[in-house]
């Protein structure tokens, strides 16, 4: 929709020498998601993959696990100034609402006032609350067994954050936004979104997945550009991906699901050197001196 850019003036000081230049930004705005008609949360996100975005979210809310699970995801008619009530028709169409009708028979979760979630683009969900409700709700199960199939070699994992950023395309105009990435445990790029909310990005990624019928990504790493949050490991867990893989540092909460659902958890990860905080039955390690 040509939207994930806006250009603007801006005023350049460098060295004591003033000049004024246009700027390239990247573009913030709300994203209502409905679900069955009924307001369910907004997001701010980057314009792009909006029907992908609100399927993603479904996936970590517990409602979504199958793409036969979703029967359509459509815009709605929201308000500019002065024409109506958002989503009354009468409106011009501004791309920031969208409806996800579930297919027939799939459960409607309860819809309230207190249910209904607002995120911004660094929210994060926490409290044991929370890690209780992952746990159970996830229709996944990640393999616990040292003895998985599913293996990382650790030169692999070292490799994925120049991938990465090689790969962001807008981040090189805009300098703004976070991405996530998946991989292949042979550190094969699958697919890679933009986001000026790392959660954003993830859910977009779950979301192109689940709508080409490929969950649970149970042979996946995903790589995200900060840090890894509660909530960024709660939707991999939600999408059953086994390993989760950041450049930046992970939360206490976060260390906390991975150690309780089995998921790989490795953060500092930069250059040859990481931390492994949980899931070390997946990586192909060394013994330790003296250990042998």
């Amino acid at each position: 929709m040509g939207r994930v850019t806006e250009r603007r003036r801006v005023i350049r000081i460098r060295d004591g020498a003033v000049s004024t230049r246009p700027d390239t930004l990247v573009v913030e705005e709300p994203l209502e998601i409905r679900l069955g008609g009924k307001p369910l949360a907004i997001t701010m996100r980057t314009p792009g993959d909006d029907f992908a975005l609100a399927a993603g979210f479904l996936v970590s809310e517990g409602v979504l696990a199958s793409a036969d699970e979703l029967a359509n995801i459509v815009y709605c008619a929201g308000a500019t100034e002065g024409t109506g009530e958002a989503g009354s028709g009468r409106g011009a169409n501004t791309y920031n609402i969208v409806d996800v009708r579930l297919a027939e028979g799939v459960p409607v979760p309860d819809i309230s006032l207190e249910r209904n979630v607002y995120t911004t683009s660094s929210c994060g969900l926490c409290g044991k609350a929370s890690l209780d409700a992952v746990r159970t709700t996830a229709r996944f199960t990640l393999d616990r067994s040292p003895d998985t199939p599913v293996r990382i070699e650790p030169a692999t994992l070292a490799a994925l954050p120049d991938r990465l950023r090689a790969a962001q395309r807008v981040f090189d105009r805009t300098g703004g936004l976070h991405a996530a990435a998946l991989f292949t445990m042979d550190g094969e790029l699958l697919d890679i979104r933009e986001d000026v909310g790392r959660h954003n990005a993830v859910d977009k990624i779950v979301g192109r997945a689940l709508q080409q019928g490929l969950l649970p990504l149970s042979s996946c790493v995903l790589m995200v550009s900060g840090r890894a949050s509660f909530e960024l490991a709660q939707k991999a867990v939600m999408a059953g991906i086994p390993a989760l893989a950041a450049v930046s540092a992970p939360s206490s909460l976060a260390v906390d699901l991975a150690a309780e659902t089995g998921l790989t958890l490795v953060g500092f990860l930069r250059g040859t050197s990481m931390n492994v905080y949980a899931g070390e039955h997946r990586l192909v390690l060394p013994a330790e001196p003296g250990t042998g």
